[in-house]
């Protein structure tokens, strides 16, 4: 663990591998945050992590040294409903960024609305207990009903949780994008109870997207994650026009076990392992949630 005289702690490898596997081009990584800079985006009082600083300066050096060429950046929790971190990454990043928001609930639609011109194209519910104090679903669903068109909702939830989500699920009236596929346990497998609960959602609408992202989190046993791996592939092959991926960089709350970035890309080939499964999941799907003014011009 790195944790620097202020008590912040650092949760990213600073000399990440360079991956073996090469992504096509346009390829996204639709998953990544930043943090800071603290001394302009200071963290939210209630943030329950505190990091060091991971800018988009760091974050756009990664990219390109894992051979992306865009991002879609995700709100980070310790910055709480302050989204100026995200919104200032993706001002400097040439047009290379799009982002999903925190927001609370009542934000109006000027809000909204400023948050679209700034490439905002959707916005989290995060209920993972550990990380928010609160999670009002019907606050939740009254935003989603008012949101900008073409956004959509990411939700992060924990497998053992997700029965009692479905109806919040369905009534959300937009696409849905899943973090990390509602953190299943890999270890029971593809067919294993997680697995065919997570399928019956996927199955319930034909607009839900999920992240097959995250070995580090999902696979105790530890690289090279052959759990998730056997788990994973056959979600992405069954299920190619939902898929997306992204690096979860710079990692919250990994500091005890940081992952190699340039490994966690190397897993891209094992989870979708043809050409045109990896084209899909990396250029065309996160295309047409993030980019989808640039598709129709």
């Amino acid at each position: 663990m790195s944790v620097d005289a202020d008590g912040r702690v650092r949760s990213w490898t600073l000399d990440p591998s360079r991956p073996r596997y090469v992504p096509p081009a346009g390829a996204v990584d639709a998953h990544c945050h930043v943090f800071g800079p603290q001394a302009l985006h200071p963290f939210a009082a209630r943030a329950k992590y505190l990091p060091q600083d991971a800018a988009p300066d760091t974050l756009f050096a990664l990219r390109d040294r894992l051979g992306f060429a865009r991002n879609v950046i995700v709100q980070a929790s310790c910055h709480g409903t302050d989204n100026a971190a995200t919104l200032d990454a993706i001002a400097c990043s040439d047009g290379r960024a799009r982002g999903v928001a925190v927001v609370d609930p009542a934000i109006d639609d000027v809000g909204l609305h400023a948050l679209h011109d700034g490439g905002i194209r959707g916005i989290r519910f995060n209920f993972l207990k550990r990380l928010v104090d609160d999670a009002p679903k019907h606050r939740f669903l009254d935003v989603a009903r008012r949101l900008p068109a073409g956004w959509h909702v990411v939700v992060y939830f924990e497998a053992d949780i997700l029965a009692e989500l479905r109806a919040f699920l369905d009534a959300i009236p937009v696409p849905l994008v899943i973090d990390h596929m509602g953190r299943p346990d890999v270890g029971q497998g593809p067919d294993g109870p997680d697995m065919r609960a997570f399928r019956m959602l996927l199955d319930s609408r034909p607009d839900i997207h999920f992240k097959a992202t995250c070995p580090d989190r999902l696979d105790p046993a530890g690289p090279p994650w052959d759990h998730f791996a056997t788990a994973v592939a056959p979600l992405v092959a069954d299920y190619p026009t939902r898929a997306l991926w992204g690096t979860d960089w710079p990692h919250p709350n990994m500091q005890d076990a940081m992952p190699d970035d340039g490994a966690l890309v190397n897993m891209i080939p094992r989870i979708a392992p043809t050409s045109q499964l990896q084209a899909a999941m990396l250029v065309d799907n996160p295309a047409r949630l993030y980019w989808a003014d640039d598709i129709a011009s």
